[in-house]
């Protein structure tokens, strides 16, 4: 009888075996006819279930699985079914827990949905997992950049900032400030200061997920987990005794930005008072620290001053009346967004930021520096204050004539009695400047004994500065009471001074107003890119049509050649058989569809999304009196947005496609080279995509200032504490928006070509490179900036790294310097992928 069971039960295993490999086999049969019909959501429920059955076959379908899942995550985010999706992907990851791809891929629809700190995890896994898998690391070193700012490397391998707060919070601690609250700890660096001062309770907060886990590592690596308990929270949030058991005696905080108030310390600061933080001490009454409540830093005073500066300047007015060939002159009115931010209800940062120490060109005060105002961290009331005070107005005596630019304000940070921190542009810091722009003047010239006036006030946890204008000296105007009236002695002084008062242009509705990003107005000023464009255009619309003089087709009549009227006509009843089309779809607001409208019988499309930039646009083609069919405007053509490069009509291609192959930070735009292929298939015989090729250049050089930019450097800065090997996992290797004439470094080879990417025949182009490289002076190789020679054809090209250029440029930072001896000979590996370039040293 056993043998008879074992053999029944033998038959029955053997029988369920065969009924789950024909379940496999019919499965998988079924899963590729699913794929065959694009039905990707029933494939992908087959496979699942073949992996279930047969965990044996995961190598086998591997490949096939992915496809499949990735086409069905496709459709479920057409379908905007996101649950499903990550469904779908959770479930792939349990049979595929270490698949760098599928995690890459998980990453990618994260960080599209705004889930920056969760893509980060996964660009992460998929890194560690295979460190050479190119997109994942591009990814990651995306998305890095937005969850670690750069400026916690700057700060942290800034050992005189790290040193004045760590004496300040020993002295707090040893007056009697025991309990410590950190607010916006990122790294955890003040709390472990506090430890070490002899804090015996130490509660820190940190609202951005990655900040937060990486200050769990860095503090247990430090051996301080038990001594520091951090919270997941925003300060705002936290309650007692649901977060932290009661009052604590000392906040210890750098939530502050270049324009002091811009991280919202004020808000944070008036409910930890009300909330969290023990009463303050009692003025002149001598009593232990450790029974009232106070803040480092105790308060801040903040300097101003006007200043003249080229840089600034061609970031936020357009200087030019005239852009080849183009008049802009009234037609429209260009501002950047810090104007707009000065008068808009929306809570807008109203200032940009400079290191003015390393700006190209340099600055030049006007005025000396001028206290705008003080506050007291430690003190409710004011604090309170600050957002109903109402505006105040400053006045600043010029003491050197020049070109009002802008207002640029700096602070000294009191973080008690005895330890300062300043921003001043004069001295070694860490940080940068806020800058307040000028626009909208009539005259912008000042001199001697004339002052600049402007209104200052605190307004949704920014401060402002706003309405600056500048007084002639000549109106005799006495304003040493400083009060916000003006004492004038007569009627016929205040006509006087009313006259000579240089405010703003007003807005009276006739001038159309065009607000663009501060790269968008750099490039406008940019002549040689307008000029050197209008050129190689003229070459190959004469090429393409020799019978029309087109070099002296001018819209607006002066010309000879081409008929205007005859044009017009033309163009008005819509029979113009011999008008060329010209597609530019370079990113932002764009004026070369006008100027190649200006070159003789074309059909120019722009594809300038922002209906403000089209209406721009328009007034400036009427104002140049443009035929009314040569500007359209591209995405109103399109059925599907997303697919921007197409036919301009059934039965016509285009003559000239403009790319934009170069980002202003100095990096190829992603997909330009899949975005020429395309280019090239649209192009009639003779047309031309601009630019025609790229060659990018670059040299080898000794920089500290790229090392302390990039990573932390050890533990001696950051005062023996170990942190970085783990903020050091969000280094990227490239920086970007470099301004090589003003970059700190020694060049230690002279520029050499390292990559050609060509736009119109790619049989040219090569994934990598080995490039070798001649040393010309000893030192250590730490960086290798590079930038562009774009070349619309043979005759015409632009080099990024001009002065006049409004494209930046970019560096690879290495990971270890490298000793070099005159004499020496590098070779750089330089790989090409997707749009990505790497540049790595050869040992």
């Amino acid at each position: 009888m056993p043998n008879s069971n074992a053999k029944l039960h033998s038959n029955h295993r053997g029988g369920r075996e065969a009924s789950r490999r024909e379940l496999v086999s019919r499965s998988l049969q079924s899963a590729q006819h699913c794929l065959e019909n694009q039905d990707f959501g029933t494939a992908y429920a087959h496979y699942l279930l073949v992996l279930n059955l047969a965990p044996e076959l995961k190598t086998t379908v591997k490949e096939t699985f992915q496809f499949t899942l990735f086409k069905w995550a496709e459709e479920l985010d057409s379908l905007a079914r996101i649950q499903d999706l990550f469904n779908c992907y959770e479930q792939a990851l349990e049979l595929y827990p270490n698949d760098e791809v599928i995690c890459n891929s998980m990453g990618e629809h994260l960080f599209r949905m705004g889930f920056r700190d969760e893509a980060a995890g996964y660009f992460h896994k998929a890194v560690k997992l295979n460190p050479d898998f190119a997109d994942a690391k591009e990814n990651f070193y995306r998305v890095a950049n937005w969850l670690v700012e750069r400026w916690h490397f700057i700060m942290l391998n800034d050992a005189k900032r790290n040193l004045t707060y760590l004496r300040a919070i020993e002295s707090a601690v040893l007056s009697g400030s025991k309990s410590v609250l950190d607010i916006g700890t990122g790294t955890g660096i003040l709390s472990m200061f506090a430890k070490k001062a002899g804090a015996s309770s130490i509660y820190a907060c940190e609202l951005s997920k990655t900040m937060y886990e990486l200050a769990r590592d860095v503090v247990a690596a430090n051996n301080m987990e038990r001594e520091i308990k951090l919270l997941h929270l925003k300060s705002l949030d936290i309650e007692i005794p649901k977060h932290i058991p009661e009052r604590v005696s000392l906040v210890v905080t750098e939530t502050v930005d270049a324009g002091l108030f811009g991280e919202g310390i004020v808000e944070s600061l008036i409910h930890a008072w009300e909330h969290l933080l023990l009463q303050p001490k009692p003025k002149n009454q001598d009593v232990s620290a450790g029974d009232y409540g106070r803040v480092i830093p105790a308060s801040a005073t903040i300097f101003g001053m006007a200043v003249e500066c080229k840089e600034i300047r061609r970031h936020h007015r357009v200087g030019m009346q005239e852009v080849a060939g183009v008049c802009l002159s009234n037609s429209v009115q260009f501002f950047s967004p810090t104007y707009a931010a000065a008068g808009s209800e929306e809570t807008v940062e109203p200032y940009t930021t400079e290191k003015l120490s390393r700006i190209p060109g340099g600055y030049r005060a006007l005025t000396e520096p001028c206290q705008v105002m003080t506050v007291d961290f430690n003190d409710l009331q004011e604090l309170k204050s600050l957002a109903d005070r109402k505006p105040w107005k400053l006045r600043l005596p010029v003491t050197e004539g020049g070109i009002l630019d802008a207002v640029v304000v700096w602070f000294v940070l009191q973080l008690d009695d005895e330890h300062s921190l300043s921003t001043s542009p004069s001295e070694e810091t860490c940080w940068e400047q806020a800058v307040y722009p000028v626009q909208g003047l009539l005259d912008y010239s000042v001199k001697t004994g004339d002052t600049v006036m402007m209104e200052v006030c605190c307004q949704d946890c920014y401060l402002k500065i706003q309405k600056i204008s500048s007084l002639p000296s000549e109106c005799g105007m006495d304003f040493s009471d400083r009060d916000d009236t003006l004492s004038l002695g007569n009627e016929a002084e205040l006509c006087n001074a009313l006259a000579g008062l240089q405010t703003s242009t007003k807005q009276d509705g006739s001038t159309p107003v065009c607000v663009l990003e501060s790269t968008e107005i750099a490039l406008l000023n940019d002549v040689a890119y307008h000029e050197c464009f209008k050129a190689a255009m003229s070459k190959v619309l004469l090429s393409l049509n020799p019978s029309k003089d087109l070099h002296s087709m001018d819209v607006d009549g002066h010309g000879s050649g081409i008929n205007l009227q005859e044009h017009e006509n033309k163009s008005s009843l819509g029979v113009d058989p011999d008008a060329l089309y010209i597609l530019d779809v370079s990113e932002g607001f764009s004026i070369l569809p006008i100027i190649a409208g200006k070159l003789g019988p074309v059909r120019a499309y722009s594809s300038v999304e922002k209906e403000q930039h089209q209406a721009a646009l328009q007034v400036i083609a009427e104002a140049n009196h443009f035929p009314k069919e040569t500007l359209e405007f591209w995405l109103s053509h399109l059925e599907e947005e997303s697919v921007v490069l197409q036919r301009p009509k059934s039965d016509k291609l285009w003559s000239i496609i403009i790319l934009d192959v170069i980002e202003t930070s100095g990096l190829i735009q992603q997909e330009v080279m899949e975005k020429a292929a395309i280019s090239r298939c649209l192009l009639h015989s003779g047309g031309k995509i601009f630019p025609q090729y790229v060659l990018v250049y670059g040299m080898l050089v000794e920089s500290e200032s790229l090392l302390l930019e990039s990573a932390v450097q050890g533990t001696e800065p950051t005062l023996g504490f170990n942190i970085a090997p783990f903020i050091n996992q969000f280094k990227v290797p490239v920086r970007v928006y470099l301004d090589l004439s003003t970059l700190p470094c020694v060049p230690l080879s002279k520029p050499a070509e390292l990559l050609r990417l060509d736009l119109m025949n790619p049989l040219l182009n090569s994934p990598s490179r080995e490039v070798k490289i001649q040393i010309y002076k000893s030192g250590r190789v730490t960086a290798i900036p590079f930038w562009y020679h774009i070349h619309l054809d043979e005759e015409h090209s632009l080099n990024t790294s001009d002065e006049s250029s409004h494209w930046k440029q970019a560096a690879v930072v290495l990971d270890e310097p490298i000793p070099v001896q005159v004499g020496d000979e590098l070779v750089l590996d330089v790989q090409h992928h997707k749009s990505n370039i790497s540049i790595s040293v050869k040992r």
